[in-house]
C-alpha cells in the first residue's frame, strides 16, 4: 500500500472569542464576567469570558442558572454580524500562510501549512506567527494545537488555552493519546463518557485497549471511529470548500406551548424561514428532521426520509405536520426546530486507510 504522505494541521481557536469581541469593543466589560445571551427568563448563553467561566457558566446554559452560578454576570447582547467582520480578517491572515483553510464556525478553523506559502518547514512556528498576527491585527488572543491530522490537533488545541498552543509531534502520539482524559476526546460528548465510564473506559489507554468488535457492539457506527483514532489515525483532509451536511432553524418560545394550532403557526414561519435559506446556498434535502424540547427541557427528534428532494415551504412543513402528529405531546413545549438533511451536495465520504502512523523521525514540528 502506498504510504500517506505525512501533513502538519494546525487548529486554531480563538479564546472566548464572542466575549473577547464585547470586552475588546467595550474596555469597561474587561476583566469582568461577561455572558454574550438573553437575560430574560428563556435566555440562553451564546458565550462566557474566562471570568465568567470560573464560576461555571458556559455555552448553551440557561441565563436564570448562569445568574445564580455568577450574581455580577453581565449579559451582553449577540453582534454577529461584529463576530463576522473579525471572523473574516481572521481567515485572511490564514491565507497568507496556505489555501487549505477549513473554517469550523466564526471562531476556529483547521490549517494544512505542510507546504505554506512562507516556506516555514516548522508548523509549530507557523503557528505562532499566525497567533502573533491575530493580536496585532485584531487584539484578540488565539490558541492552537499542531500535529498530523485534524482530531489531534484539535484536541492538543484546548490543552494551553487560553492564549498558548500544544505541539503533538509524531512520535508523542502515542503517549500523548493514550494519557488523554476520554472525556476530552473530540466526539466523546457527556453520555458518552459516562457509558465509556461504565465500561471501564477512563483514558485513551483503556480505550486502546478494547478490541474493534468491543466497540461496535457497545457504540455501533461510532465505535470504529473511537478505534483508529486513539492509534492516531485519522485521515480526513483539510477540504477548504466544506460541504454542507444539514440546514435548519429553529425557534425558543418566550412562554411554553401546549396548543398545537400555535405549534403549527411557528412550524410555518420556520419552514419559510429554512425555505429562504436553501434558496440562497442553492440547496435541497430529503431527510426532514423536527426537533422538540419540552419544558422540562427533555429534547426529541423526529425525522423522516422521502423519496425525492424538496425545497418548498409548504413541502417543509406538510412533513413537520405528519412528525408532529406522530405521537401525542408529553408536555408543554419551548422550542421547535425543522432541520433538512441528505442534501444534494452531499458526497460519499472516500473510506479512511486504516493502518497505522509511519513515524518519520526527521519530521520538523
Amino acid at each position: 500500500m502506498e504510504e500517506t504522505k505525512q501533513r502538519k494541521i494546525i487548529h486554531v481557536d480563538m479564546d472566548a472569542f464572542y466575549a473577547s469581541v464585547e470586552q475588546l469593543d467595550n474596555p469597561e466589560l474587561k476583566g469582568k464576567p461577561i455572558a454574550v445571551g438573553g437575560s430574560s427568563q428563556r435566555g440562553v448563553v451564546a458565550a462566557a469570558s474566562y471570568e465568567a467561566r470560573k464560576f461555571g457558566v458556559k455555552s448553551a446554559m440557561s441565563s436564570v442558572l448562569a445568574k445564580r452560578n455568577c450574581p455580577d454576570l453581565i449579559f451582553v447582547k449577540p453582534r454577529f454580524e461584529r463576530y463576522r467582520e473579525i471572523s473574516q480578517r481572521i481567515r485572511n491572515i490564514f491565507f497568507e500562510y496556505t489555501d487549505l483553510v477549513e473554517p469550523l464556525s466564526l471562531d476556529e478553523a483547521y490549517l494544512d501549512v505542510t507546504e505554506n506559502k512562507k516556506g516555514n518547514p516548522s508548523a509549530s512556528l507557523v503557528a505562532r506567527e499566525i497567533r502573533k498576527k491575530i493580536k496585532e491585527k485584531t487584539g484578540l488572543n488565539a490558541s492552537a494545537g499542531i500535529s498530523i491530522n485534524k482530531f489531534i490537533a484539535k484536541v492538543a488545541s484546548d490543552v494551553n488555552k487560553p492564549n498558548g498552543q500544544k505541539t503533538v509531534p509524531p512520535e508523542d502520539v502515542a503517549a500523548f493519546l493514550e494519557n488523554l482524559e476520554i472525556r476530552k476526546f473530540y466526539g466523546v460528548g457527556k453520555v458518552t463518557a459516562e457509558k465509556m465510564y461504565r465500561l471501564g473506559i477512563f483514558t485513551g489507554k483503556d480505550l486502546r485497549n478494547k478490541s474493534l468488535d468491543f466497540l461496535n457492539d457497545n457504540f455501533g457506527k461510532s465505535g470504529e471511529y473511537y478505534f483508529y483514532v486513539v492509534r492516531g489515525i485519522h485521515n480526513s483532509e483539510v477540504k477548504p470548500s466544506r460541504i454542507r451536511k444539514s440546514l435548519g432553524a429553529e425557534r425558543t418560545f418566550e412562554e411554553n406551548i401546549s396548543s398545537e394550532i400555535f405549534m403549527l403557526e411557528r412550524l410555518q414561519n420556520i419552514s419559510e424561514e429554512i425555505e429562504r435559506r436553501l434558496a440562497k446556498n442553492k440547496v435541497a434535502g430529503k431527510t426532514i428532521t423536527l426537533k422538540i424540547k419540552y419544558s422540562d427541557f427533555t429534547l426529541q427528534t423526529r425525522s423522516k426520509t422521502l423519496s425525492y428532494f424538496v425545497s418548498s415551504k409548504n413541502l417543509i412543513l406538510e412533513t413537520a405536520k405528519d412528525l408532529l402528529y406522530q405521537e401525542k405531546m408529553k408536555e408543554s413545549v419551548r422550542l421547535l426546530g425543522i432541520s433538512l438533511s441528505n442534501l444534494n451536495t452531499d458526497k460519499e465520504e472516500q473510506k479512511e486507510e486504516k493502518k497505522e502512523i509511519a513515524v518519520q523521525l526527521k519530521f520538523d514540528f
